[in-house]
């Protein structure tokens, strides 16, 4: 689907509301792909963030585990740790969102948006990498997300302490050509989708 095709017409929208129409659109084009080619993807994009020299040198990774037609990440986290890097996957409170050191075989927890998360007890932690998911994104780096705002927190946090490195995946469906961006926004250093990498010339 063309990028040009995700894109409301309506310029009287706000902000807000124009997102949530390029959600549901890029979000039905990404659950309209077929699943041996998402999977074919999915694939493609994991060995694609294994090679980025930014992501390897990164010290902690923060993934996610996927939920309903997202790009599957959890290959290239297992590969991370394959090569002794750490991977921490986050966890929703109310304060944003918490990171946690994950490894081969740890419980998960079920939590109440029905999102795999590590164990609470576990320590938090600061990844100085993020891979990040996104229901949509454009070719300036700005992402749209599923609304709640979670990742442009963690990244606003993470990048106060130290310098970070934010990796979107997605795939090449879902983009748009152009998301309306809101002062809270945090647009990423690139994006990685089955057809290579796109990256935007910044410092988190």
């Amino acid at each position: 689907m063309a990028p040009h095709s995700l894109t409301s017409e309506s310029g009287a929208a706000s902000g807000a509301a124009h997102k949530a129409e390029l959600r549901r659109a890029a979000l039905a084009a990404r659950d309209a792909l077929d699943p041996a080619a998402r999977q074919a993807a999915s694939a493609a994009i994991a060995h694609t963030l294994l090679a980025l020299p930014e992501l390897a040198e990164a010290r902690l990774v923060g993934a996610f585990w996927p939920i309903r037609s997202e790009v599957d990440p959890r290959p290239a986290a297992e590969a991370l740790l394959a090569r002794g890097q750490a991977v921490a996957l986050p966890q929703v409170t109310r304060e944003g969102l918490v990171f946690r050191e994950w490894r081969i075989g740890d419980r998960l927890v079920v939590s109440r948006f029905g999102l795999s998360e590590p164990d609470p007890a576990l320590p938090p932690v600061d990844p100085d990498a993020l891979i990040v998911p996104l229901a949509a994104f454009d070719r300036v780096g700005q992402r749209i997300g599923y609304g709640r705002g979670y990742y442009d927190g963690a990244i606003a946090r993470l990048s106060g302490l130290h310098p970070l490195i934010t990796v979107g995946i997605g795939f090449a469906a879902q983009e748009v050509a152009r998301v309306p961006a809101e002062p809270h926004d945090r647009p990423l250093q690139c994006v990685v989708t089955e057809a290579g990498v796109i990256r935007f010339d910044r410092i988190v």
